[in-house]
C-alpha cells in the first residue's frame, strides 16, 4: 500500500493535537446563533453543543480496560494516530474521547486530527463505502505504513444503523436509538475492536 504523503509532506504539522481540538470544539460549540445564519449551521451549532457535553462526560468518566492499557504499553516503537472527524459529528463525539484517552497510555503514540471538510483529500484516501463517513482512525507505524484503521462506529452500532434503516426508521429516530446504544455501551465495543486491531511490532 503507497505510504500517503501527508504524513512527509509538512501537513501532519498542521494537524491538531487533542488539546487544540477540545479548545476549537469549545469555540464551536459556543457559537452564537444569528438570524443570517442558515437552518444548516444552526442544527451544527446545536450539535456541536450537545457533542460536547457527550465528549466531557466520556473524559471524565472512562477508564481504559486493563487488558487494553497493557497491550498499549506494549508498544516498543512510536506509532503515529490521524482521526478523520468534525465537532458536530455526533459519532466523533461519541468515540474520539475513548482513541485519545487509548493513545494517552503510551508516549510513544502521536495522536493528530485532522479536521474532515478543511482537509478532503486526506478523507478522499479514507472514504467507507465511497462516503466521507468520520471519525476515522488510521494507525502508522514509523516508516508511515498504515497498520490499522478504524471507524466510523462500533460494528454493533453500524448495525443497529442498518437494520434501522433496512426497516424504514426515520432519521431522527435512528439518531436518538443511537446515541442511547452509545450511552448504554460506555466504550465496551470501540474498546474490544481496538484490541483486536492494535499491533505494536519490535
Amino acid at each position: 500500500m503507497e505510504k500517503p504523503a501527508f504524513l512527509f509532506d509538512g501537513a501532519l504539522s498542521a494537524a491538531l493535537t487533542p488539546d487544540q481540538y477540545r479548545q476549537l470544539f469549545i469555540s464551536a460549540a459556543e457559537a452564537v446563533i444569528t438570524p443570517e445564519l442558515s437552518p444548516e449551521a444552526i442544527d451544527r451549532i446545536r450539535y456541536t453543543h450537545l457533542n460536547l457535553k457527550r465528549s466531557e462526560r466520556i473524559f471524565k468518566t472512562y477508564t481504559v480496560p486493563v487488558e487494553l492499557a497493557e497491550k498499549l504499553r506494549s508498544a516498543a516503537t512510536p506509532q503515529t494516530w490521524v482521526v478523520l472527524t468534525e465537532p458536530w459529528c455526533g459519532d466523533s463525539a461519541q468515540n474520539l474521547p475513548y482513541l485519545i484517552r487509548m493513545a494517552e497510555i503510551n508516549p510513544a503514540i502521536t495522536f493528530r486530527i485532522f479536521l474532515r471538510d478543511q482537509h478532503p483529500e486526506i478523507m478522499e484516501l479514507y472514504l467507507t463505502n465511497g462516503t466521507r463517513s468520520i471519525p476515522i482512525l488510521i494507525c502508522f507505524d514509523s516508516d508511515g505504513n498504515e497498520i490499522f484503521r478504524w471507524g466510523p462506529r462500533p460494528a454493533e452500532a453500524h448495525e443497529l444503523v442498518l437494520k434501522s434503516k433496512t426497516d424504514g426508521v426515520i432519521k431522527e429516530k435512528i439518531t436518538e436509538d443511537l446515541h442511547l446504544w452509545y450511552g448504554r455501551n460506555k466504550g465496551e465495543s470501540i474498546s474490544r475492536e481496538l484490541l483486536q486491531r492494535l499491533s505494536f511490532p519490535g
